[in-house]
């Protein structure tokens, strides 16, 4: 038990690099990525019911995906936010939806699926605010946005909420057979879904062009693919429409109504005895790797650096399609490696049933993806509320 706390308080206090570090798993075999320039991992860090592990591979000039976990012994907090059209609003998400989110649990007492919802729509509210101060100076702040997305744990149940098409995944083993299935808890909201569509049809009836096909691809009003986002103002209100001088963002007749929506899709559950892992990843893994493929990978390969090793068998994957190998890919500079893939943000959260009850010491760390930043977490609603009380006695 000492063993295991030092290592723990180690955790909080060694600092992060920025690259992959070069070492090596059970088996002695290099996990991959090591001399990748743009790779960045967390190996293995304790949560509030275990370990995860966190990685962040950068394609394009400038970084879009943003991340971050927060553990601490009441909970655990994991932010994927894949932005597009730049990295202003998966930044401002990162800064904002966590402490909205604990303010509001704090208000309240408790998290619930209300609350994350309403964490969701004070940090829409905030980048829409943003954007109404900055758009005068700088429009093009009106064409950038962000899937979200977002899990939680806390006193034994799982929340999950999302927009766009970034996803959840948990690892589920099925009866006595140690057979690991992927279970998706994550709709995608992306044109390219049937379902999707129809959503957006039904929605928007009078609108012939509310999706089109184009360069391949479905698209809402011909431009993005994702039906719901945090930003994208010119596809929400009409004082924010681009004109022709951004002919990628331009819309030939003005919005009658929103065509994007800011509310998530929110799903809980009781953790199960069968549940083993999550994986919380932006859409570039899953372009690369199907649910089971990528819960497989984790399932049978050690903890320690299996979320780069899930980049690294994407990497890989992508570098197959273009007939080359990874290390081919890693020639190339950041922006130009945008052809070969995304960026892409994974982080693997392992759940140890015998740690739910909380009476082990956990670190309390919040630790930001690529950016190389650590600090103490604010994941203390209950203390919080506890303090409170006790004051106003």
């Amino acid at each position: 038990m000492f063993s295991w706390l030092v290592r723990t308080v180690s955790a909080c206090w060694r600092p992060l690099s920025r690259y992959v570090p070069m070492s090596k798993d059970e088996d002695d075999v290099f996990l991959g990525g090591e001399d990748d320039p743009f790779l960045w991992c967390r190996d293995l860090e304790k949560h509030s019911c275990g370990e995860f592990s966190f990685a962040v591979v950068q394609a394009n000039q400038v970084l879009e995906d943003h991340s971050q976990v927060d553990t601490g012994r009441e909970g655990t907090f994991v932010g994927v936010y894949d932005g597009h059209g730049g990295p202003e609003a998966s930044r401002f998400v990162r800064d904002h939806l966590f402490l909205h989110l604990i303010k509001l649990a704090r208000e309240n007492g408790t998290i619930d699926e209300e609350v994350l919802k309403n964490a969701f729509a004070a940090t829409e509210d905030g980048f829409l605010s943003l954007v109404r101060r900055a758009f005068g100076i700088t429009p093009s702040i009106a064409s950038k946005g962000c899937c979200c997305l977002v899990g939680v744990i806390w006193k034994g149940t799982l929340y999950v909420a999302n927009l766009g098409d970034s996803r959840a995944v948990l690892g589920h083993i099925v009866g006595r057979s140690n057979k690991i299935v992927a279970e998706q808890l994550t709709k995608d909201h992306n044109a390219s879904i049937e379902e999707v569509r129809k959503e957006l049809m039904s929605l928007h009836p009078d609108d012939s062009c509310i999706v089109v096909h184009v360069n391949g691809a479905w698209r809402v009003k011909g431009i993005i693919q994702v039906s719901r986002s945090i930003g994208d103002a010119y596809l929400k209100k009409p004082e924010f429409a681009l004109g022709p001088a951004y002919p990628r963002f331009h819309l030939k007749e003005p919005l009658r109504r929103p065509v994007l929506r800011a509310d998530p899709s929110v799903y809980s559950r009781n953790l199960q005895p069968g549940d083993r892992f999550l994986i919380f990843a932006s859409d570039g893994l899953w372009e690369l790797l199907s649910n089971q493929k990528a819960v497989e990978i984790v399932h049978n390969n050690p903890r320690e650096g299996i979320a780069r090793r899930l980049i690294v068998s994407a990497l890989d994957e992508a570098a197959r399609r273009q007939k080359l190998k990874y290390d081919d890919v890693k020639k190339y500079d950041k922006g130009a490696r945008r052809s070969f893939h995304d960026d892409i943000t994974v982080v693997v959260v392992f759940i140890d049933h015998d740690m739910l009850d909380g009476k082990l010491p956990v670190p309390e760390l919040s630790v930001r993806g690529f950016i190389d930043t650590h600090g103490p977490s604010d994941f203390n609603i209950l203390q919080e509320v506890a303090m409170k009380t006790n004051t106003l006695k």
